[in-house]
């Protein structure tokens, strides 16, 4: 049975901040070398990507739990992209129809903009090709209270397994994505805490000038940078012992404690955003569905310029 799993966390800052231990930056930079050769040599017929969004693609004006993209592009935030994904549009279709009838209200979108939530890692898995493989993109909202819960999550996940299952794996090669988590903090507004303005960006605020664009990525710049120097008051300090405590139940399969997890106490121990764990949580619910697996932690470092627990992991069927 041709399927694998990596999970990866993502920064945006990657490109515009440099680790003062440059061993941190080496040691994650070398891990999705290694992994993207992987993925070359695996040559995958088809890759499902669960990923957040930051407020790129996705607005208040009509926010889904989750949302399959049947035709995607890059929201060309933090310089990824612009471009279309190469979707394949009848296999979506298919798999948003078996996702509804295993009775998870999965959405879909003609015109998806997967931001670099998705994006950042197929550029670093695909030698910088967005549209080199096939691929699903699936948004799970991390980012605009109210969250799905983790069960929810973990439902979906398990029917994208069942579909993945129903597939001719003697023909096809699937690579499960997740991109997001673990720990980290990074100054997305919040409804409810802002001025009307910044609420107005969050109800419909797609298509941002390119001013108004570096603006956003600046304060998320400066935020790492005081984090980095030791001001806490900016943001939830990393959390490297959830983190790995997350590492572990992942390893374990643990999926009664990741559906026991609330969204308030993601929020206290991993930040705003180490709700994006949600992605890790459907992708190795897909995989589980198939069978036991076995994982591998290929790196984890807190790196605070980056405002990341950042942690890569590779998983197969056992």
């Amino acid at each position: 049975m041709a399927v694998k799993l990596i999970c990866a966390s993502h920064s945006p800052l990657m490109e515009f901040a440099t680790p003062q231990d440059h061993a941190q930056e080496r040691k994650v930079r070398d891990t999705f070398q290694l992994l993207a050769q992987q993925v070359k040599d695996y040559d995958p017929t088809l890759i499902i990507a669960f990923g957040p969004d930051h407020f790129n693609g996705f607005f208040y004006d009509l926010m889904p739990s989750f949302c399959a993209g049947i035709r995607a592009s890059a929201a060309g935030d933090w310089n990824y992209g612009p471009g279309q994904l190469n979707v394949p549009e009848p296999t979506a279709i298919a798999m948003v129809q078996q996702v509804l009838d295993a009775g998870v209200d999965l959405a879909y979108s003609y015109q998806m903009q997967a931001d670099h939530g998705v994006t950042q890692p197929l550029h670093f898995l695909c030698d910088g090709q967005l549209d080199r493989y096939p691929v699903i993109p699936i948004f799970i909202n991390s980012a605009a209270a109210p969250l799905p819960t983790t069960k929810r999550t973990v439902a979906l996940g398990r029917a994208i397994g069942q579909f993945i299952q129903s597939l001719d794996l003697e023909k096809e090669r699937v690579l499960i994505l997740g991109t997001g988590g673990l720990s980290h903090d990074p100054p997305t507004p919040q409804m409810g805490a802002v001025p009307p303005e910044v609420e107005a960006f969050l109800i419909s605020g797609r298509h941002p000038s390119a001013e108004a664009r570096q603006a956003r990525q600046a304060k998320v710049i400066a935020v790492g940078q005081k984090l980095a120097a030791g001001d806490q008051s900016v943001a939830v300090p990393l959390n490297a012992d959830w983190d790995r405590a997350l590492l572990e139940i992942f390893q374990q399969a643990d999926f009664q404690a990741i559906e026991n997890m609330t969204e308030a106490q993601i929020r206290v121990d991993g930040g705003r955003g180490g709700q994006e764990v949600r992605c890790w949580m459907a992708a190795f619910a897909a995989l589980a569905e198939l069978g036991e697996y076995q994982m591998t932690l290929h790196c984890y470092e807190a790196i605070s310029e980056w405002i990341a627990g950042f942690g890569i992991v590779s998983a197969e069927l056992k």
